[in-house]
């Protein structure tokens, strides 16, 4: 069943997320999507720049609505599934 917010359905939702070395999230949606995230496009922001460190990077976690890496970055759901291109 689609959750709904404000009476509109929510996009896709992360259920899997993996780090690569080359500092990209490959997620699995609960749409059944398999997307490509390329976080080096962020590391332009201040907010993002500790995601330089892959050893950090890769400490990536997920929830019910982001992925994130602790109190104060996180990628929203929406970002991270517009963003994010196809992957075979």
């Amino acid at each position: 069943m689609d959750e709904i917010i404000y009476g509109a359905p929510l996009g896709p939702r992360a259920i899997s997320v993996t780090p690569t070395d080359n500092f990209e999230l490959l997620v699995t949606f609960n749409n059944g999507e398999r997307r490509k995230f390329d976080v080096k496009d962020l590391f332009q922001y201040p907010m993002y720049k500790p995601l330089e460190n892959i050893g950090f990077f890769k400490q990536v976690k997920l929830d019910r609505m982001c992925v994130y890496w602790n109190d104060e970055i996180d990628i929203c759901p929406d970002t991270l599934y517009n963003m994010s291109v196809p992957v075979a």
